[in-house]
């Protein structure tokens, strides 16, 4: 078994609710904040963005829970990694910013990548049984 320590099954979940309560927050905030996120999908040129934002958000919520709570962590996971696949070159393709613009985007590009890398962790791990977790799952 891959976390034999306490020190480890703790960490695990330490790392565990800070990355799934970043993913939850900013799902929930798709809808909280629904128009504005509309309106900044429907200038980065996103078809049907009113239905586009609630369903991301949708997956940023379930991922972001799921993993915090180890519930169903290989489909959260997977959620999180379909969201940042499709949205980090659609949402932040610094290659078509305005010169003011270019660094924020790219820095947001840079870090959906580095979110993306641990998405593809946590889906990885998904199949091992999870220390302090629902352990819930497919």
């Amino acid at each position: 078994m891959m976390f034999d320590t306490a020190g480890g099954g703790v960490a695990f979940l330490l790392a565990r609710v800070l990355f799934g309560a970043v993913f939850a927050f900013t799902g929930l905030n798709h809808f909280i904040d629904a128009e504005a996120m509309i309106g900044y999908a429907r200038s980065k040129g996103i078809p049907a963005a009113s239905l586009g934002v609630p369903m991301s958000g949708g997956l940023l919520l379930f991922g972001g829970l799921g993993i915090a709570l180890g519930v169903y962590p290989t489909v959260a996971a997977g959620a999180l990694v379909v969201f940042l696949i499709v949205a980090t070159p659609t949402m932040h393709d610094f290659w078509n910013a305005p010169e003011e613009q270019y660094q924020n985007e790219f820095n947001n590009f840079l870090k959906n990548v580095a979110l993306l890398g641990s998405s593809l962790a946590f889906l990885v791990l998904a199949s091992e049984v999870w220390p302090l977790a629902a352990n819930v799952g497919l």
